[in-house]
């Protein structure tokens, strides 16, 4: 069993060699779907709220942060695309072979759950999120789930491999979550984690403390910790799965640059 974090370039690691003929400064967006389940949906969980001109989860209204509106929905499936790009267009690491049951904690979208689900179609893949926002038309052994991942599991069968992602800003108690995962993990199954160390760095010593993209994010990952919700998961991860008790534990740290300033094209497409 074991986990691999996912997270931002640090110091000791090997520089990204700079492109000096790159001076683009370019956003873009990409689009997605909406919602779909195996149980009624009753009109609570889908009475959301409104606020600011974004729209949020109803169910546990104010465990995410996040929106879950359309605009929300395209980010995380540009999301998703990066971490292809980082992860050599795999969706997970771990050493997997034939596996039986998948869990996507968080599903989101549902982007990852369904390309998993073509890639095993005999495995039966769940993907859980708060939000009813996954595609209506899904891989026949696919089936996304209601539910709070904080709250007590209640699957009946284990789990060959427990997949989570992105999960920033969004749990309160990493320890539980992971033990549960624990818990759900089949003998000889894996769990793998990609998160993230959302904290800049650069290998030339460009980005300062006291710059106002340094406030900004001291400001954003303070506001986190003050709700309870870790914005660094990727730092958190290894020792809350030492502690669960898996074995055979990798963290994998990945570059991401941001920006167009990389010489190698492929990241440059981050």
């Amino acid at each position: 069993m074991a986990t691999t974090t996912y997270s931002a370039p640090t110091a000791q690691q090997q520089f990204i060699e700079v492109d000096p003929e790159n001076q683009v400064d370019d956003d873009s967006a990409y689009d997605s779907e909406t919602a779909s389940y195996t149980t009624s949906i009753v009109s609570s969980v889908t009475n959301y709220r409104t606020e600011n001109g974004r729209r949020y989860h109803a169910f546990r209204d104010g465990a995410y942060v996040f929106p879950n509106d359309e605009q929300e929905q395209e980010r995380l499936d540009l999301s998703h695309r990066m971490f292809l790009l980082a992860l050599d267009e795999k969706l997970f690491q771990a050493p997997v072979k034939d596996p039986k049951r998948i869990l996507d904690v968080g599903t989101g979208t549902g982007i990852w759950a369904v390309e998993v689900a073509e890639e095993f179609p005999t495995a039966a893949v769940i993907g859980n999120d708060l939000s009813p926002i996954q595609p209506k038309w899904v891989p026949p052994n696919l089936t996304f789930e209601i539910d709070d991942i904080e709250s007590e599991w209640s699957f009946s069968t284990g789990f060959d491999l427990i997949h989570s992602r992105h999960m920033d800003f969004a749990i309160a108690d990493w320890g539980k979550l992971v033990k549960q995962c624990f818990k759900f993990t089949k003998p000889g199954g894996w769990c793998e984690w990609q998160e993230g160390d959302y904290n800049l760095h650069s290998d030339d010593g460009t980005y300062k403390e006291g710059s106002a993209v340094h406030r900004w994010g001291n400001d954003l990952f303070g506001a986190s910790r003050g709700m309870g919700r870790e914005p660094h998961p990727g730092l958190v991860t290894e020792q809350c799965a030492r502690d669960a008790g898996f074995i055979n534990i990798e963290h994998k740290v990945v570059n991401v640059p941001l920006g167009p300033w990389p010489k190698d094209k492929r990241l440059v497409s981050f």
